[in-house]
């Protein structure tokens, strides 16, 4: 749609996860715009983020050291670990401050068809991790859309033989939420997950 370097910039942007044609297209023109953009600022902290930051040896989150911050922190409760799907969701949870516990991240979910079994994921270091007998709680904290409730099921049946609890984040209706237009799965999970008040 526009000539050379621009088009190749919106398509570079496009490929981009989560970025359509219109944001690429948005960006792009916010950059060429704006003179007080810090193009090479920005060139540079693409860079060093490819150079510096890793995946924590433990638990798999990203760190730019061997082992991440909250491995390292030793106010943490090494007896619950919490497994997501992916190192977004240790940012997710920790925003909330109220899990003081570890992770572990599997590093996506089981989808058969998109050929990701359990050998794709870190599920032999989580299994690695739960053979010392330190830990006593294993939340599964996986999405709750089908691969995401896959990997939940394939994970409390395997840790099943352990003799550590299993649970799984509650789920229901939203904060500001109506009934109305809850689906019935979501409807039906939050009547199974009431509690007293």
């Amino acid at each position: 749609m526009y000539d050379g370097i621009v088009q190749d910039l919106i398509d570079e942007f496009g490929r981009l996860p989560g970025i359509g044609p219109k944001s690429a297209q948005r960006i792009t023109f916010h950059i060429l715009q704006t003179p007080t953009f810090d193009v090479a600022r920005l060139s540079e902290l693409l860079a060093e983020v490819r150079e510096r930051v890793r995946f924590c040896e433990v638990c798999g989150n990203v760190s730019e050291q061997d082992r991440c911050s909250i491995c390292r922190d030793p106010r943490r409760n090494a007896t619950v670990i919490c497994v997501v799907e992916d190192a977004k969701d240790v940012a997710a949870i920790e925003r909330t401050r109220e899990f003081r516990g570890l992770y572990h991240v599997l590093g996506g979910a089981i989808s058969p068809i998109a050929g990701i079994g359990p050998d794709d994921l870190r599920i032999t270091q989580l299994m690695q991790r739960l053979a010392d007998g330190t830990v006593q709680e294993v939340i599964l904290a996986t999405n709750p859309n089908l691969e995401g409730e896959a990997t939940a099921t394939y994970l409390s049946r395997l840790l099943r033989t352990l003799e550590i609890a299993v649970t799984r984040l509650a789920s229901g209706l939203p904060v500001g939420g109506d009934l109305e237009y809850a689906d019935e799965v979501t409807l039906g999970r939050a009547f199974e997950g009431r509690r007293s008040i």
